[in-house]
């Protein structure tokens, strides 16, 4: 293992026109500088630039004071709120071509990209041993797949989520391109599981957004704190079984989190397996929720949990402004009409299922979250999974998480004319817990008590100084 900090690439904004503001001089590899505003837009398979026609553009910055803005970057893409705003970067500028537009780059150090990311990814106010615990997640994340043969890999990786498909819908909106078949070579013609891996991209490492993890540069404003945790932690990662770990996190686990093989690729990683979010287990019930009466007496009440909470101190380290806009994530609930679910459910999927008849878990994970789920209606019936795609399919953006019961009323020849969606959690629930880690937090946890609490076997250990 190399003793130097690593140097990645973050893809940031792809748009056919890229707007920019050089704060301070920048150069490139030629010997021009720039400075102040500048627009760079795709033509003919190449980038119009200052007057020119160039196959690529990198700016390095003359100094560690130059900053660089990227104007109208899309954050929280496909969420309920998703929104552009302007925003700010230390670091080199590359822009490329890719797809028929061009895409930014932001060439930036480990311990730079992780200051971002702590203070995006929940608010810089959050505790001491929080922001630890999660500069050593976000850390160890990001190293997982690029530390290679002690090394930086910058390019290379797969290009397309991983899929398992049984039936593909004829006219499926499908976020990736050049889609491959993985696992299962024949599935039922009415089963359709799909999953989203974390190397979907060939020209970075990285993108900005949750897909990855929220990285918006210094826009978010830092404070000693947060540089203190990364400081403190510098080079610290999770390790198991001499690797790096592939530490995940979300929002809120709903009390117990899930497996990572029943989120992604059907590997498992005993560091990511289901563990109860409080020192002891709740009383009253039983915790194999793969079983749906068990989950659904689960997901119904509230139990104990670090993450079962209404404290806005706690909540605000977690969530920023935007996060702050959803009020329910422990237990929640969704209601539908049987027009607007048949019709969202089409337009997500592709599918025309006609009415719908009913939505019956067919799998669960150990957190309760359905992994498979029948869809019945009048034309077509489908299983559909894995948790992300259940998520997209059942909501305009992406439903809380995939640990939820339904209810049906207003019923009329056979047909419900309501859903109801009763949900726990937000977000896939493998590994941290954020909302959970900063209780822990709060009640005198450490970090390192934090992130071995979350990460069943795992260990702490320094790669670079």
């Amino acid at each position: 293992m190399s003793n130097t900090e690593p140097t990645i690439h973050v893809g940031i904004l792809t748009s056919a026109t890229i707007e920019f503001v050089l704060n301070g001089e920048f150069i490139t590899p030629g010997g021009k500088t720039y400075t102040g505003k500048q627009k760079a837009s795709y033509k003919k398979a190449k980038i119009a630039f200052s007057g020119e026609l160039v196959n690529e553009i990198i700016l390095e910055p003359a100094n560690e004071n130059c900053s660089f803005d990227l104007i109208n970057v899309v954050i929280g893409i496909n969420f309920h709120w998703e929104r552009k705003e302007n925003q700010r970067f230390k670091g080199a500028l590359k822009l490329i071509v890719d797809n028929e537009k061009l895409t930014a780059i932001n060439h930036i150090g480990v311990e730079n990209y992780l200051t971002s990311v702590i203070s995006s990814e929940m608010s810089a106010t959050a505790s001491d041993e929080l922001l630890k615990a999660h500069a050593v997640i976000s850390r160890s994340w990001l190293l997982n797949p690029i530390v290679e043969t002690h090394e930086v890999k910058t390019h290379g990786r797969a290009s397309q989520p991983l899929i398992d498909i049984g039936h593909e819908p004829h006219n499926t909106k499908n976020d990736a391109v050049d889609v491959k078949t993985h696992g299962r070579a024949s599935l039922p013609k009415n089963k359709y599981i799909k999953w989203y891996e974390r190397d979907a991209h060939t020209r970075f490492d990285v993108c900005a957004d949750d897909h990855c993890q929220r990285y918006q540069g210094i826009t978010r404003a830092s404070t000693a704190a947060v540089e203190k945790a990364i400081e403190a932690t510098r080079g610290e990662v999770l390790m198991y079984e001499g690797q790096i770990c592939d530490a995940r996190f979300s929002k809120s686990c709903g009390g117990i989190s899930e497996a990572f093989e029943n989120c992604w690729a059907p590997v498992r990683h005993p560091y990511l397996t289901p563990v109860v979010d409080n020192g002891d287990a709740p009383t009253g019930f039983n915790l194999d929720l793969t079983d749906n009466l068990n989950a659904e007496h689960w997901i119904r009440n509230s139990p104990a949990a670090y993450c079962n909470t209404s404290d806005k101190k706690i909540l605000a380290q977690v969530l920023n402004n935007y996060d702050q806009e959803t009020t329910d994530f422990y237990r929640w609930k969704v209601e539908y009409s049987q027009a607007e679910l048949s019709e969202m459910l089409f337009r997500r999927s592709g599918i025309d299922f006609g009415q719908i008849v009913d939505l019956i878990p067919v799998k669960r994970g150990e957190s309760g979250r359905i992994i498979e789920l029948q869809i019945v209606g009048t034309k077509e019936t489908i299983v559909v999974g894995k948790e992300l795609e259940i998520r997209k399919w059942l909501s305009n953006s992406h439903l809380y998480s995939s640990a939820f019961v339904v209810d049906t009323s207003d019923v009329v020849g056979d047909i419900p004319q309501r859903f109801t969606l009763t949900g726990a959690g937000w977000g896939h629930g493998v590994g941290l817990c954020q909302i959970g880690a900063a209780v822990m937090g709060e009640n005198g946890f450490q970090y390192d008590d934090i992130l071995l609490h979350y990460f069943r076997g795992a260990e702490l250990k320094r790669i670079y100084s």
